[in-house]
């Protein structure tokens, strides 16, 4: 399945782009339009794919914000790269959110509670007919700790997924839109992270594009006994190309040029 022309004979970068004071990792670094808009150049000089603009950390303990506030910090960010001819995902669960950034120029939703935070999402995006990622998560930022239970973890949450897949087909949503995402560290402990990566075959059988969002995240701390999300960028990179060969659509990364190498070799070792 092809998405705004994008490759497809390629895993694809997704570079995270926080313009928030509170994100786990880059909380802060981009926290004003002209740094944001330079950060952005910046992935596009090393040939990031799509561009993910989030206005709200969605960290584990992290308090909501409002619409208004969440608009505030995205769209000028999104408005000024509009003739960057870069393509640019808005990272919202607000459905007012995703309307306004997809009007200013964004071509992606990418929603980390496939529609569970807003009732109006879904409706939104099938109205405005761009492509939507839906991942997995349960609860909020406030309560996903304690929902990490799970008898199955790889079999509960493609349930879950095909069920929000079905939901999102139901509210008009083209299916060659969709794409789905695992939800990594979203009410998942380190082993539960571990075992869908060991399972992404599993997640293939949906038989949607899937994104892959690991970067610099605690789990991988637990196998290298790194504290600092800094400090866990070089196994993000050792993750990425670890799944380039297993038909992964894209990954989320905080860095652009170590991730678009380590396809490069691992495509090459494959083909």
């Amino acid at each position: 399945m092809t998405i705004l022309g994008l490759p497809n004979d390629r895993m694809i970068v997704m570079g995270i782009l926080n313009v928030t004071p509170d994100s786990f990792a880059d909380g802060g670094r981009f926290n004003s339009t002209e740094l944001a808009v330079n950060r952005a150049l910046q992935m596009i000089s090393e040939g990031v794919d799509i561009i993910d603009i989030g206005g709200e950390s969605t960290r584990p303990g992290a308090a909501r914000v409002s619409a208004d506030e969440e608009q505030s910090r995205v769209l000028p960010v999104i408005e000024k790269l509009g003739a960057s001819g870069a393509i640019i995902s808005i990272d919202t669960k607000q459905a007012s959110t995703a309307k306004a950034a997809i009007e200013a120029g964004a071509q992606i939703v990418n929603d980390v509670s496939a529609g569970l935070a807003d009732d109006e999402m879904l409706r939104t995006v099938a109205l405005l007919g761009c492509p939507y990622i839906a991942m997995h998560s349960r609860g909020n930022s406030q309560e996903m700790v304690s929902l990490a239970v799970y008898r199955d973890v790889v079999s509960e949450v493609v349930t879950e997924l095909n069920a929000r897949v079905e939901e999102a087909l139901a509210s008009g949503i083209a299916r060659d839109h969709l794409i789905i995402d695992p939800g990594l560290g979203f009410a998942k402990e380190a082993e539960h992270n571990w075992e869908i990566l060991r399972n992404l075959a599993e997640l293939k059988k949906i038989g949607l594009p899937v994104l892959i969002g690991a970067s610099r995240k605690r789990f991988l701390g637990s196998a290298i006994n790194a504290q600092s999300p800094d400090d866990r960028e070089e196994a993000s990179v050792a993750l990425t190309a670890l799944i380039a060969g297993q038909g992964m659509w894209g990954v989320r990364v905080h860095s652009v040029k170590p991730h678009r190498d380590a396809i490069a070799v691992a495509r090459h070792m494959y083909e």
